[in-house]
């Protein structure tokens, strides 16, 4: 029996090395496979199944006879010469994004690439989630070293977390490019071995990694944190407060260790207070993480203070019950009663502390409205779609009519007109103009009555309407709905016509949910509707509306749309360029002719993204730099 060694010293206890064009993460992968081998023999192993070993190695061309000379001198040429795929791959990204940054501050596309020395580049860090600011880095020599902040801290402090935790590369995507996820500092003059046993520091104390060198009595080492994905923050923290027992698996370059995984590993006996953990778990919240894009922090997100509990809607009532429309403060005393009694209903009593949580949510404002700029208006419809003059000039004089009121008109808009012709884009910019809470309903969805306005509470699984939700939801009086489909929203079943229930709502004199059983002022609602056929809308109701019909496009509408508007917005969806993909006036006109008679525009985008789609399939596969379309070979991939 033989005390387990790495494989690197069996191979050259046994005049072998790993063959010289291996790369380093695989060298990697067969020395942790026979550090698991050696754990499940419980520290020991035969020398026939070190012989065993070896032998395959050999037979697989993985393990090579040398001299002890040559040995050495292709490890040293094979650690200094042959960076790791995954460090180059790191230090391009790295680049990249940072030509990206200095041509988005001055303005200029990035520099071709040269092989001169690279100047110095903005910042990447990125304070707390906030916004990138800090020191930069400088990716140029054998090693990736972060610079030194403006403002030095103390020796003895350690690294900053603000500097150490950044946004790297392509961060914003899901598939990064590359494994590493966090980079080590290595003292100079110090060996660091490829595999790293030991715990990260409790954060409150130190950002650093302590490892076992192979000293006596588990001598302990450490290696501060010189960068990581911001998005292991919390996981490398959590790590290291509850000390958890961690092998780091990475590959030395320069003065700074890389690493691309992390195992959890049972801790020495006499290992301190390093605690095992679960493999399978770390790794599956690794792999959750690294496939997340980073998302915005809590305070970032604006966080609606809810009241669920009794006591709460009380003390609420007690402090800002003048904040409430009159009727509301009456209704909500009642139903404080209701919720309060003693050997109550259960359902009576979790219905009235439900509705009572849900109203007061909703701030009261004013229906008084600031003036609109028209200028600005005009730009946010321009952005949306192209052409359709008489309905923006139709919206902008309802934008100029709530400036002299300073109150929204007494008639919601109902955009009437083929289907693909824009009705929602312009229904979703009117609420951008406005600049009030907006809510979405699709009518077409809706077949019963009760689903807008609401249960009545006699019912254990009665609920509040949409409308009302809408309300609880945004957390404010005043609201843009946005109705789609209106006409589709003519099912009569045995509860009658959904949209009929919306007639109390557009008059603006209050409208009532079954549910909360109180009438809740609209003074602030503005409704706009979609449809394409307003004949199918009744009469009552489309009297409560003023009425846009949108117009098809015309030929040539079309064809600006699509070359300027369509294909670009398909090549940048796609990640191509122009020069990629070429369509000929002709071809242009040849796809305008196929769908004269189909409505609006969504086929010519389609058609945009099929030629893109095809041009990438000979690009990829074929090899071409540009794939050109012409009116004949247009045809012929549409028809087919």
């Amino acid at each position: 029996m033989a005390k387990a060694r790495t494989i690197e010293q069996i191979l050259a206890e046994n005049g072998l090395a790993f063959a010289p064009n291996m790369e380093q993460h695989y060298m990697d992968e067969l020395e942790g496979i026979w550090n698991e081998a050696c754990e499940e023999s419980g520290g020991e192993i035969t020398d026939a199944r070190i012989d065993e070993y070896l032998d395959v190695l050999k037979k697989m061309g993985l393990a090579i006879p040398v001299h002890r000379e040559t040995m050495e001198r292709e490890h040293s040429k094979r650690r200094s010469e042959v960076p790791d795929p995954e460090v180059v791959r790191m230090r391009k990204l790295i680049l990249e994004e940072k030509a990206s940054e200095r041509s988005k501050k001055t303005g200029k596309k990035p520099a071709p690439k040269t092989h001169a020395k690279a100047a110095k580049k903005p910042d990447l860090s990125r304070k707390a989630h906030g916004k990138l600011t800090g020191p930069g880095i400088s990716g140029c020599g054998s090693g990736l070293a972060w610079e030194e902040p403006e403002v030095q801290r103390a020796a003895d402090s350690g690294p900053d977390p603000d500097e150490v935790y950044r946004i790297f590369p392509a961060q914003t995507k899901t598939d990064l490019g590359h494994k590493i996820f966090l980079i080590l500092a290595v003292p100079q003059g110090r060996e660091v071995p490829h595999r790293i046993a030991g715990g990260f520091t409790n954060p409150a104390r130190r950002l650093a990694f302590e490892y076992y060198d192979g000293g006596a009595h588990f001598h302990m080492s450490q290696l501060d944190m010189s960068g990581a994905d911001i998005r292991f923050r919390k996981l490398f923290s959590w790590l290291g407060e509850h000390h958890i027992s961690v092998r780091l698996s990475g590959t030395r370059d320069g003065n700074y260790f890389y690493v691309y995984r992390i195992k959890a590993v049972e801790p020495p006996l006499d290992g301190g207070n390093l605690q095992p953990f679960e493999d399978q778990f770390l790794q599956y919240m690794i792999e959750r993480i690294r496939t997340s894009i980073l998302q915005a922090s809590e305070e970032e997100i604006p966080e609606q203070m809810g009241m669920t509990t009794l006591p709460e809607i009380i003390n609420f009532m007690d402090c800002c019950a003048d904040t409430l429309p009159a009727n509301i403060r009456q209704w909500a005393r009642k139903n404080i009663i209701t919720a309060g009694q003693e050997g109550g209903n259960a359902d009576e009593k979790r219905h009235a502390q439900r509705a009572l949580s849900m109203m007061l949510q909703v701030r009261w404002r004013s229906s008084y409205f600031d003036p609109i700029d028209p200028v600005e208006a005009r730009k946010i419809l321009d952005e949306e779609l192209y052409g359709l003059e008489k309905v923006k000039q139709r919206v902008i004089e309802t934008i100029i009519q709530i400036n002299r009121t300073h109150t929204l008109p007494s008639y919601g808009l109902l955009l009437a007109g083929p289907a693909g012709t824009g009705k929602s884009q312009i229904a979703y910019a009117v609420a951008r103009i406005l600049k009030i809470p907006s809510a979405i309903f699709d009518m077409s969805t809706v077949r019963d009555p009760e689903a807008l306005t609401g249960t009545p509470r006699i019912y254990t699984n009665a609920r509040p309407g949409r409308i009302m939700e809408a309300f609880s939801q945004t957390g404010s009086s005043n609201i843009v709905f946005v109705i789609n489909e209106l006409d589709k929203a003519d099912h009569e079943g045995q509860n009658g016509n959904p949209a009929d229930t919306l007639l109390t709502l557009l008059d603006n004199l209050g409208f009532t949910d079954n549910y909360m059983e109180c009438q809740i002022p609209t003074q602030g609602v503005y409704p706009i509707a979609t449809a394409n056929n307003k004949d199918r809308i009744s009469e009552p109701l489309i009297t409560r509306f003023a009425v846009i019909d949108i117009p098809d496009y015309t030929s040539e509408e079309k064809r600006i749309i699509f070359r300027d508007y369509s294909l670009p917005k398909v090549f940048r969806r796609m990640g191509m360029s122009k020069e990629e993909c070429r369509i000929t006036p002709e071809a242009v006109d040849s796809i305008i002719e196929l769908y004269k008679d189909k409505p609006g525009c969504r086929d010519l985008e389609q058609a945009a993204e099929h030629l893109a789609a095809h041009a990438l399939f000979e690009i990829e596969t074929g090899g071409a730099r540009c794939v050109e379309f012409d009116a004949a070979k247009t045809r012929e991939l549409l028809q087919q």
